[in-house]
């Protein structure tokens, strides 16, 4: 549910920074980053693996210190105040941290207690999480026992515990089989009916699923920030296709440029085949694909492949990832 610009912000973030030091090399992890999150929002960053995604939300949750700039959490700075912010956001990691020896009854138990739950308010808060996250069938299981599905609802469920007011996803749906992911999803778009949402994930369909918006991240930096229906919608009649021709990548980019298209990103060969190099371009609406064939052949490139491809936000993130 989008909510609008009067709305309460529940993240606000002005110019975060975070540089790794290895080995005597300095990596710029988070560059910059600024941008905002409602009350009643799901926000998804979206990027290729090693963009910045995690480092953002691990300074966000009070788990890692940014070199420079500000987040606040429901008013409350990330730094100045971490506990006010820790009470108020639920935190459930890429590699869910579980006690496989516990059960799930017990490990929801000894997170209740570590959230400063007791007495009547701890005993409704699990019944409360068991009914949402669908535990109740395991609930009594030794973590050890369950699927990779029900660990996943078992560290949900320990991140809605109190209540909080943002819920923080980092790659959700990850290791899970198309059914557990169907389930994860139905979870997310449930919470994010009363919650603000911030997940990760380079999955382009888990954004097109559960994202009212979008930032989009590439080496660290912000390149995009907008409405999920902002991203999606057509420009102006572009069509892109994953082209393929057994000549060199510089040579394809060349001639696709040549026949008048627009290159977008280099893309992994279609099949296996000596000298073989592909891309993503765009072609004006204004060109048909038969005639952006000839105009190749023209050039001096036989395309041994032409295939039409997703849409804009697919476009987006290939430019992001062909820029790394």
């Amino acid at each position: 549910m989008m909510s609008d610009s009067s709305t309460e912000m529940v993240v606000s973030v002005q110019g975060l920074s975070k540089t790794y030091r290895s080995g005597g090399t300095e990596v710029l992890a988070l560059q910059p980053l600024s941008f905002e999150a409602p009350a009643g929002e799901i926000l998804a960053f979206l990027g290729p693996n090693g963009a910045g995604k995690t480092t953002a939300i691990r300074i966000l949750a009070g788990f890692l210190a940014a070199d420079s700039g500000q987040a606040k959490i429901c008013g409350f700075d990330v730094a100045v105040d971490p506990l006010e912010v820790r009470a108020r956001l639920g935190y459930l990691p890429e590699h869910n941290p579980l006690y496989l020896d516990m059960r799930v009854e017990d490990f929801l138990r000894f997170a209740a207690k570590a959230r400063s739950l007791a007495g009547t308010s701890l005993e409704q808060a699990i019944d409360r999480v068991v009914a949402q996250t669908g535990l109740a069938e395991v609930f009594r299981r030794r973590l050890s026992e369950c699927s990779k599905g029900y660990r996943q609802r078992a560290g949900l469920a320990q991140a809605l515990l109190h209540d909080p007011e943002l819920l923080i996803l980092d790659e959700p749906t990850n290791g899970l089989d198309p059914v557990q992911v169907v389930e994860m999803r139905r979870l997310v778009r449930e919470l994010g009916q009363e919650k603000t949402v911030l997940l990760t994930t380079h999955i382009l369909p888990e954004v097109e699923a559960l994202a009212d918006r979008v930032v989009l991240l590439r080496q660290g930096q912000k390149v995009v920030d907008g409405p999920l229906m902002d991203l999606q919608a057509p420009q102006a009649g572009l069509c892109q296709l994953a082209i393929a021709a057994q000549c060199s990548l510089v040579d394809l980019e060349n001639a696709a440029a040549a026949a008048g298209a627009t290159w977008l990103a280099p893309r992994a060969a279609p099949f296996a085949l000596d000298g073989l190099h592909a891309g993503l371009v765009e072609l004006p609406s204004a060109m048909a694909i038969p005639d952006f064939a000839q105009s190749l052949q023209a050039a001096g490139v036989l395309p041994l492949q032409l295939a039409p491809q997703g849409g804009p936000l697919e476009s987006w993130f290939l430019q992001a990832e062909g820029q790394q």
